[in-house]
């Protein structure tokens, strides 16, 4: 719940936290203007999901 919210307020900082460093610089690129603040958000929420997704797969091949 913590890394959506920072993935809609802090798109970039959200990168950081999942291990996508290069990303997160071009997001944070992306978010300095006004209007790529929402497509970063998107694409940080998208990244975030697709993590999450990666680690329960990752999990169930772990069983």
């Amino acid at each position: 719940m913590l890394r959506l919210i920072l993935a809609i307020l802090i798109p970039w900082l959200n990168f950081f936290t999942i291990g996508k460093p290069i990303q997160g610089v071009i997001c944070l690129i992306l978010q300095l203007t006004l209007i790529g603040w929402v497509p970063a958000a998107i694409w940080s929420v998208y990244a975030l999901s697709q993590y999450n997704t990666d680690k329960k797969i990752d999990a169930a091949h772990r069983d």
